[in-house]
């Protein structure tokens, strides 16, 4: 299966040059707050999804003082595969694979899969919908690359029609005219989001509930339901193809008809994919108003495990698990029961900042990295 086998930075966040050589399937990557732990497991998780859980900013990803970064890295047992990312300044990123620059950076997607965890994902639990939103979409975009066309398609719409909305002086025959034409074509893609996501949370959500039990000894039941922001109800179930999108197409597209007036006045679109709602309960409640943070950091690892494991349901690979600071608030018993589930099946890179809470074949089976912070950036040593 795809794994991380050598990571090379350059000019990366803290990291004016690093290599890191990857000896075992447990890596446990050691160092104090701002040692650049973090910055590490980003460069992969970039490598992965090219995407990053803390910045969208190019330039918050290359060094103060430097125009250009890279991320390369070497996957497979033997590591003869190798993907690259150069990212710049001003004109974007650059994907390489075996050395030779990429037309699109699409390409790299599906070279190996990742699934990263970092105190920011507490979010997931206790932060707009639109966060929820963006993690449903990062998971099916794992799945079917082509999902990330869908998006950036529907989005492109819904900016160039909330701009029709929001237009003044246009006669109201032409407005007409336009907003059915993108009526039409939002109701086409927004069936589609609705259907993926909805379909993907359906996997999801006996996946979470499994976790969550196993996380918590049997005490706790976690639920993902799924509120789309068009009414799609009643309707076929959905995974009968290409009725069920006729029926959902057919209502999103009745619904912003009906909803046109209420649009034009405030000038934002009212119904569609953008107002989806992923709702996470435990024991029959809203979890972000319930639970400590140690629960709530149980339920969003519920949910990044149940990713990974339908990610290598679907592509019969299992991805690369990135925990930064994973154990931070958890109670021993469960840090315990988390080690004892993670890096037997996958790759596993855990930053963490201390040793003590690695034991038995956790510590004795794992490579250990530390990290420290010189006067030039952040420097990979063994441990």
């Amino acid at each position: 299966m795809p794994s991380l086998s050598r990571l090379e930075l350059q000019h990366f966040r803290s990291y004016p040059q690093a290599s890191l050589q990857v000896e075992a399937r447990r890596v446990i990557v050691i160092g104090a707050n701002g040692a650049g732990k973090s910055n590490l497991l980003e460069a992969v998780e970039l490598l992965g999804s090219l995407r990053s859980h803390r910045t969208a900013s190019n330039g918050d990803l290359i060094q103060s003082d430097q125009t250009d970064g890279w991320i390369h890295g070497w996957i497979g047992t033997d590591g003869l595969e190798h993907i690259g990312l150069h990212l710049r300044q001003r004109g974007g990123r650059q994907g390489l694979r075996n050395q030779h620059p990429l037309s699109r950076q699409l390409d790299l997607l599906g070279a190996f899969r990742c699934v990263c965890f970092s105190s920011l994902d507490l979010a997931l639990v206790r932060g707009e919908p639109v966060l929820r939103r963006q993690w449903l979409d990062r998971v099916v975009l794992q799945l079917e690359p082509a999902y990330g066309d869908l998006l950036s398609r529907y989005g492109r719409l819904l900016r160039q029609r909330s701009s029709l909305l929001r237009r003044r002086g246009a006669s109201p025959h032409h407005l007409t005219v336009l907003l059915d034409a993108y009526d039409q074509q939002m109701a086409h893609l927004g069936a589609r989001l609705h259907r993926r996501r909805q379909r993907a949370l359906l996997r999801l959500d006996p996946l979470a509930r499994s976790w969550q039990k196993r996380l918590s000894g049997g005490q706790e039941i976690l639920s993902l339901l799924y509120h789309p922001g068009t009414d799609l109800t009643p309707g076929p179930a959905p995974d009968q193809g290409n009725r069920t999108l006729l029926v959902w197409q057919e209502a999103l597209q009745q619904q912003l008809a009906h909803q046109r007036a209420a649009e034009l006045h405030l000038g934002s679109c009212r119904v569609g994919p953008q107002r989806d709602e992923v709702v996470l309960q435990l024991n029959g409640q809203a979890a972000r108003r319930y639970g400590s943070a140690g629960q709530q950091r149980c339920m969003v690892l519920a949910l990044k495990m149940a990713e990974a494991d339908l990610v290598a349901q679907v592509s019969g690979e299992e991805p690369v698990l990135l925990l930064d600071d994973v154990l931070a608030e958890l109670d021993p018993d469960r840090q315990l029961l988390l080690l004892e589930a993670i890096g037997q099946q996958q790759q596993c890179l855990l930053s963490t900042t201390h040793l003590d809470r690695f034991i038995g074949a956790w510590h004795r089976d794992a490579q250990c990295i530390s990290v420290c912070r010189g006067e030039d950036g952040s420097m990979l040593s063994p441990f």
